[in-house]
């Protein structure tokens, strides 16, 4: 099972296809894999050409190094380098189409979760079909911490997932879940010992690579169509309140605290 034409990706975001297995890793492990717009862009022009791909099977989406994603990046280098990740703006509206790309994809798609993952990145790795986690994996929707709302699709999506008490408090209190925690709440589909989780996942990327592709295909569009019905109002929600609060004194006091190290004082502005 091979394709005649290779996938290409960027040094930020790697990409392969073999044996009907496609993968995108995530490749800044320095910055704990922030997201930037050519990254999150990458991953929607690879879905939408893997769609109509016959090689293409299912899609394994990772982080190299000790995580999945910090999210769309605020930390030392992102900031010294706006123009490398891209406008505030640019990156949400590249966030959304990436994860809007990830759920109407017709081919499976599965996460691995091997440490932290926050912010956007959630958002990303919970739009997958299958997600999976090391024991040592946690989430966490930090924004609030830094005068932001969730984006990239999160009220629904962990809303979908977990429920509405428990989408609150992971949000407005920004409180980490374990991934014990996230597999009781449904927000993970499994959780493995760190030692085998790539056991795990090659186990269950050959159950959907050898598993009825159309059967697949109609069973994830039926689940989101049916759980998903606030999606796309939710990324016009977010994006209409996450631009408004990105030019607040808020996010910058919360943005600098963040950089310094120390609590923020909000002032509501």
């Amino acid at each position: 099972m091979s394709t005649t034409e290779s996938y290409t990706g960027i040094d930020d975001l790697t990409v392969s296809l073999s044996d009907g297995v496609l993968s995108m890793t995530l490749n800044r492990p320095d910055s704990l894999n922030s997201l930037t717009a050519a990254m999150l862009s990458t991953i929607t022009s690879t879905m939408e050409r893997a769609g109509d791909d016959p090689a293409v099977r299912v899609v394994r989406l990772g982080g190299a190094g000790r995580g999945f994603s910090s999210g769309a990046g605020i930390g030392a280098e992102d900031r010294a380098n706006p123009g490398a990740s891209g406008a505030p703006g640019d990156v949400l509206e590249a966030a959304n189409r990436a994860v809007s790309a990830i759920i109407s994809s017709p081919k499976p798609v599965v996460s691995v979760i091997q440490g932290p993952t926050a912010g956007v990145g959630v958002s990303l790795a919970i739009a997958a079909d299958i997600i999976l986690a090391s024991e040592t994996a946690y989430f966490l929707l930090a924004f609030t911490k830094i005068g932001l709302m969730p984006d990239g699709g999160a009220s629904a999506l962990v809303a979908a997932s977990i429920g509405r008490t428990r989408a609150m408090r992971m949000a407005l209190l920004a409180e980490r879940l374990s991934a014990a925690d996230a597999l009781t709440a449904g927000l993970v589909s499994a959780v493995y010992p760190a030692d085998d989780l790539d056991a795990g996942v090659d186990a269950v990327l050959a159950r959907l690579k050898w598993g009825p592709a159309v059967a697949l295909r109609k069973t994830k569009h039926a689940i989101n169509a049916a759980t998903l019905t606030e999606l796309d109002a939710a990324f016009g929600r977010e994006t209409e309140g996450q631009m408004t609060l990105l030019t607040a004194k808020d996010f910058h006091e919360g943005a600098m605290a963040f950089q310094e190290r120390r609590a923020p004082t909000f002032t509501d502005d």
